[in-house]
């Protein structure tokens, strides 16, 4: 089975509410199997029913980002922030089961950086281990509930600048064999990846099985091919793991170098981006394809 390729809400309008669903019959146009969602927030007005009926009326499955932050945070000191990433994590669980999602993907363990506005810290090695610790006792919590209903959260590391918790392929590994259970796999993303491993394809072979979904994204999160990935190379690393599992684009940098742009802060887009989106799907495509007539 080919692996469905699919499309980040946000690179066509954020917030994504309930006036939107009819973006999911363009998705579908384009030639993307699914939609990458941020999980709905109160004031996004998005009815999991509607929006449930919304993608199966269009063909598109989808895949759900959490959106954790300084008060969603299992690593944390703060018992009360603590017990907000947990009580989050547990309503992510809610509100994938509504929808018909299986995939709870993100930086599950919480303490953004950048755009919380928090600097790295120095930490002694105690305060690390702590941080680690509660990383791995809170996930443990919520993987069985994960698994028992159907889904599993993937634990995405990211760059050092938007976390100070879990940044390589390796670091992610560690997590999820140390939680051991189903409900918690590994979420990789190329454009992290490029800054943090040594060698993108050797990192997708290490991560092997763990790996329950995959984002290929640019080296400044263009479009695919306008980068310096080498995607036939990614792409038969992804074989090499024998996964099968989706793929997202996330290719929401927007054409343009005007000098002192907040190019951190997400922007609509200006123009219409359908051919540039066909294009980067369909080199994706060709890539997993090629990788798969090589073995």
């Amino acid at each position: 089975m080919k692996n469905p390729i699919g499309i980040i809400s946000m690179q066509f309008v954020r917030p994504f509410t309930g006036a939107h669903l009819g973006l999911l019959h363009q998705i579908k146009g384009m030639g993307f199997d699914f939609i990458e969602l941020l999980i709905p927030e109160p004031e996004d007005r998005l009815d999991s029913a509607e929006l449930r009926d919304a993608l199966a009326e269009a063909g598109l499955d989808i895949v759900l980002a959490a959106r954790v932050n300084m008060q969603r945070s299992i690593s944390s000191d703060d018992p009360a922030a603590r017990q907000g990433g947990l009580d989050y994590l547990e309503h992510c669980i809610e509100v994938a089961d509504a929808i018909g999602a299986r995939i709870i993907g993100g930086p599950l363990y919480g303490e953004p950086m950048v755009f919380a506005g928090r600097p790295p810290l120095p930490r002694s090695a105690d305060e690390m281990k702590a941080r680690a610790d509660r990383m791995i006792e809170g996930l443990a919590q919520v993987a069985p509930k994960a698994r028992a209903a159907g889904q599993v959260f993937a634990l995405e590391p990211l760059n050092r600048f938007e976390t100070d918790m879990l940044n390589t392929t390796r670091q992610g590994i560690a997590v999820v064999d140390a939680v051991s259970d189903s409900g918690l796999g590994l979420m990789l993303d190329t454009f992290h990846m490029n800054m943090e491993d040594q060698s993108i394809p050797d990192a997708i072979r290490l991560a092997g099985q763990r790996i329950v979904h995959f984002q290929a994204n640019e080296n400044h999160r263009g479009f695919p091919g306008t980068g310096n990935m080498n995607w036939p190379a990614i792409m038969r690393a992804l074989s090499d793991a024998n996964y099968h599992g989706p793929v997202s684009l996330e290719p929401f940098r927007r054409d343009d170098q005007r000098l002192a742009l907040p190019i951190a802060h997400w922007r609509a887009p200006a123009e219409d981006e359908t051919e540039k989106l066909k294009s980067g799907r369909a080199l994706i495509r060709a890539a997993l394809d090629l990788a798969e007539f090589a073995q």
